[in-house]
């Protein structure tokens, strides 16, 4: 008998189990609860999955962000290298974190039991999802205030006229105003050049108010009160306060029993969006000046493909778009049964966002062509991307449609959808963490970890609801998740790669798949060289690009900087913090004895549930492929065949090519 296979066989028989007893009780649990692994839950269906992974990347950035990306950098053009950027960079990351979380059943920080010196990976993941859960939710709530506002008789940011307007407010007549090169006066005039001197004309300019739609006004004056600066926080507004506070009820119920609840919201918060989508589409296309709009978001520009910027934008909107690095896929896909496909599912979920993006700027470009068409001016006068698409033009070109509430009301019930479903897996993600930590606290418990944390976020995002929340929420998304992120999924590719050893890796997913990943050669060229360099550019042209931070004129002070630079790094210090600790406590009389442990995978390192381990082994049944040394999947029919090839005797066979299993940790294939 294999020697494995006693290995398994006395631990059973030190339960006082048999091998059979041990496979009718595992067959018995997942009769009973529906779930394979029954401690920790598993998804109800595949399609729970499928849908939680789309609702989690198709987000508000495929709605406000790509359309504008995509007409600023050559139209049509820029498909070419998004879909470049998505092969190369998206796809090998969104489909190593799926394997990575499904073969082990664990969530981020707990996963890294494979190379444990790098624990703080995990660490760093969940620090970013917490302070994206903080601000993003704030989000929902201005979407959920705009929603309730919508079912008015008169939508309050239809008019000038009202409390919160100034001088600077004027409906249509403005912006045609200023695209002729006109200025527009207090009294609502427009002055031309041609009116007066030219000495007269630039005088009146630099006095005049820049003209702000009604939209505009409602948005920063009404519903933010924005004050002059960061500075200045003059208390809570608590009509947001409050909106907020419903979202976070909303957030806690659907992730009441974890991935039970939450797995069957995800069906609402994936589906209707598309719904709404498609119904604004229609809506749009039948509008004066769509066509202009779409034609303007199309149109391609070839020549924008020698310039280097169009494809950092690529990079970085299809690396930012997916989602990885945050913790979330790999904590969705830590509830996936051991053999899910998640292969296809890495396919499926990563060219639906892309067309979803795609999709959503015929919507966006129909409504805003529109509204060029009714004020006369060009697209590029009225085209806007981030809160300003979604809480001041969109709003704007609303307006000017008949029955403006109908079209309000769904808009933002999208945008509150589209948020709720990314939300959910954020703060699933840093409950996962808190459950795989002290499971026997929590993981039967898992409402007072939804409760508590919910009410954690609640209270830090309290401050976002002052009259300064919109400077500091900029401040928290320009840098808690743009230069940390890019360093976490550079290391976490390599360590992967080159210290777990991405022979080893390829073989767990061989075995959940119970087949050869295709095209083998692809994956493991990506995983290994061109999808760190290509994140390393990323990161290179971020830098590049970087300018200090300002919001619609203002710029922030040094002190705002230099906040936002220990957001970026508070989560990225976890992976050497984490490594320090790891090698403090690790026994060894040298440092690099303790290294050379640490980057070997823990003996309670693989699949989670034992008939797994014993269907691993008996997959690989000790053969390795003579060309590439990497362990065979063999079947029983194989067998005969297979002993003319290669035969290695199972006690010196390395199981840690497929998982670490003994009384210390096996020697895995590493550069150290």
């Amino acid at each position: 008998m294999n020697v494995v296979n006693e290995n398994f066989d006395d631990k059973l028989a030190e339960n006082g189990l048999t091998p059979l007893d041990a496979e009718l009780d595992e067959a018995l649990s997942e009769d009973a609860s529906g779930d394979e692994n029954v401690e920790r839950g598993n998804w109800s269906g595949k399609l729970d999955f499928v849908l939680s992974c789309l609702s989690y990347a198709v987000g508000l950035g495929n709605v406000w962000r790509f359309p504008y990306l995509c007409y600023r950098n050559g139209g049509g053009a820029f498909l070419i290298p998004y879909a470049i950027m998505l092969f190369f960079t998206g796809l090998p990351l969104f489909f190593m974190e799926l394997s990575f979380g499904q073969y082990a059943s664990l969530g981020p920080i707990e996963v890294w039991k494979a190379a444990p010196l790098f624990q703080g990976i995990g660490y760093g993941m969940c620090m970013v999802s917490f302070f994206i859960g903080v601000y993003y939710n704030m989000i929902i709530a201005w979407a959920i205030y705009y929603m309730i506002a919508s079912f008015s008789k008169v939508l309050p940011w239809g008019s000038c006229g009202n409390d919160w307007n100034t001088f600077a407010c004027n409906k249509l007549s403005s912006t045609n105003c200023t695209a002729h090169n006109g200025t527009m006066m207090q009294n609502g005039t427009c002055l031309y050049v041609d009116d007066v001197d030219t000495a007269t004309f630039l005088n009146l300019t630099s006095v005049s108010y820049k003209p702000k739609m009604p939209s505009d006004e409602y948005f920063h004056n009404y519903v933010l009160g924005i004050s002059e600066g960061i500075d200045y926080i003059d208390g809570i507004r608590w009509e947001l306060a409050l909106c907020l506070f419903g979202s976070w009820v909303l957030v806690a119920l659907c992730l009441w029993k974890g991935i039970k609840t939450s797995g069957k919201a995800v069906y609402f918060t994936a589906l209707f969006p598309y719904v709404v989508l498609t119904i604004l589409l229609v809506r749009g296309l039948t509008l004066p000046g769509a066509s202009k709009g779409i034609h303007f978001y199309l149109s391609p520009d070839w020549k924008r493909l020698k310039e280097a910027k169009v494809w950092g934008d690529a990079a970085v909107q299809i690396f930012f778009s997916l989602s990885p690095c945050w913790g979330g896929l790999i904590t969705l896909a830590s509830y996936n049964k051991f053999n899910n496909n998640c292969y296809r599912d890495a396919l499926v979920v990563s060219l639906a966002n892309c067309l979803t993006s795609f999709y959503a700027g015929f919507v966006i470009f129909s409504i805003i062509g529109f509204m060029a068409h009714t004020l006369g001016v060009e697209v590029d006068q009225v085209a806007d991307k981030g809160a300003g698409l979604a809480f001041v033009a969109y709003p704007e070109a609303m307006s000017q449609l008949p029955l403006p509430q109908l079209w309000s009301v769904l808009f933002f019930s999208m945008l509150v959808t589209l948020g709720m479903g990314t939300q959910f897996t954020i703060m699933q993600t840093v409950i996962t963490t808190i459950t795989d930590m002290f499971p026997q606290h929590f993981r039967k418990r898992k409402w007072i970890v939804v409760i508590g944390s919910s009410t954690v976020c609640f209270l830090l995002g309290l401050v976002l609801c002052s009259r300064a929340g919109m400077y500091l929420l900029q401040l928290i998304d320009s840098y808690a998740a743009t230069w940390s992120v890019l360093i976490i999924g550079f290391t976490e590719c390599v360590v992967i790669s080159w210290v777990y050893g991405i022979d080893n890796f390829l073989a767990n997913i061989s075995s959940m798949l119970q087949k050869d990943i295709w095209p083998y050669m692809y994956w493991k060229i990506m995983w290994k060289y061109v999808t760190p360099v290509l994140i390393l550019f990323i990161l290179v042209f971020t830098w590049f690009d970087f300018s200090p931070l300002e919001y619609g004129g203002y710029d922030y002070p040094g002190w705002a900087d230099g906040v936002g630079w220990c957001l970026s790094f508070a989560s990225i210090l976890c992976i050497p913090i984490v490594a320090f600790v790891k090698v403090y406590h690790e026994p060894g009389s040298t440092i690099l004895s303790k290294l050379r442990r640490l980057i070997k995978p823990e003996r309670s390192w693989g699949p989670a549930l034992e008939k797994h381990q014993r269907l691993v082994m008996e997959q690989t049944q000790g053969f390795h492929d003579p060309a590439s040394h990497r362990p065979m999947l063999i079947s029983e029919s194989e067998l005969p065949l297979a002993k003319h090839h290669s035969r290695v005797n199972a006690m010196d066979f390395d199981s840690s090519h497929v998982f670490a299993h003994g009384n210390e940790r096996l020697a895995s294939e590493s550069t150290f």
